[in-house]
């Protein structure tokens, strides 16, 4: 996800070097009209399929998130809360430095896939995932919650799709353990449209 306002000679060239440094990265999934501050591409539509939790009795409930920390690739961030827009998609962060959990997807650590966001990068330099992309299997992920509660997660996989064909159930639908999942943009950058052509998805299940 890109912020407006960059010229277009910069925005090429600082487009380019953001998809050979980062692998391409990004979190744009489709070409849905958005709010006028941000390229017109630069919105993550709720999935089709149910963000769902498998029930199951002996599940405690968990706090709010409220910060991320990836050491592998340098990330601590504050977590903001993303709701939706009035045309149904999926806020974005109002800045590139922090990332956002997606209130309608499960707490981080809850039974299901919890879900947060980041852009790419601004006018002003890389975002707070520019490097979600270089995430390896193995790799710790860290959510701090508002009781002090600790998630860990490992990352199992990373992938990377084009946003037409974008797989929500895949990404979105229920787990019977809790998941993750950090979605940015990636792939190549369109011009024209200002927005990056494919998503990285990092997924990640929980660790004791």
């Amino acid at each position: 996800m890109r912020l407006p306002g960059r010229p277009a000679a910069t925005l090429a060239v600082l487009a380019g070097l953001a998809v050979v440094a980062a692998g391409g990265t990004g979190l744009v999934l489709t070409r849905h009209s958005v709010t006028p501050q941000w390229p017109a591409a630069d919105v993550l539509p709720v999935p089709t399929g149910p963000i769902a939790a498998v029930p199951r009795p002996d599940a405690a409930p968990v706090a709010l998130p409220v910060t991320l920390t990836i050491p592998a690739i340098g990330v601590q961030t504050p977590l903001i809360r993303l709701g939706l827009t009035a045309s149904g998609a999926l806020q974005v962060p109002p800045t590139a430095t922090i990332a956002g959990w997606y209130t309608g997807s499960p707490r981080p650590g809850a039974i299901g896939s919890a879900v947060i966001a980041g852009h790419i990068d601004s006018y002003l330099g890389p975002g707070i995932f520019f490097r979600l992309s270089q995430l390896r299997p193995g790799d710790r992920v860290y959510v701090r919650r508002a009781d002090g509660t600790l998630a860990v997660f490992a990352v199992t996989s990373v992938r990377m799709y084009p946003k037409d064909h974008f797989p929500s159930l895949t990404v979105y639908g229920a787990t019977p353990d809790p998941e993750l999942r950090l979605i940015t943009c990636g792939g190549t950058f369109d011009y024209e449209l200002r927005s990056y052509l494919s998503n990285v998805v990092v997924y990640a299940t929980e660790v004791t």
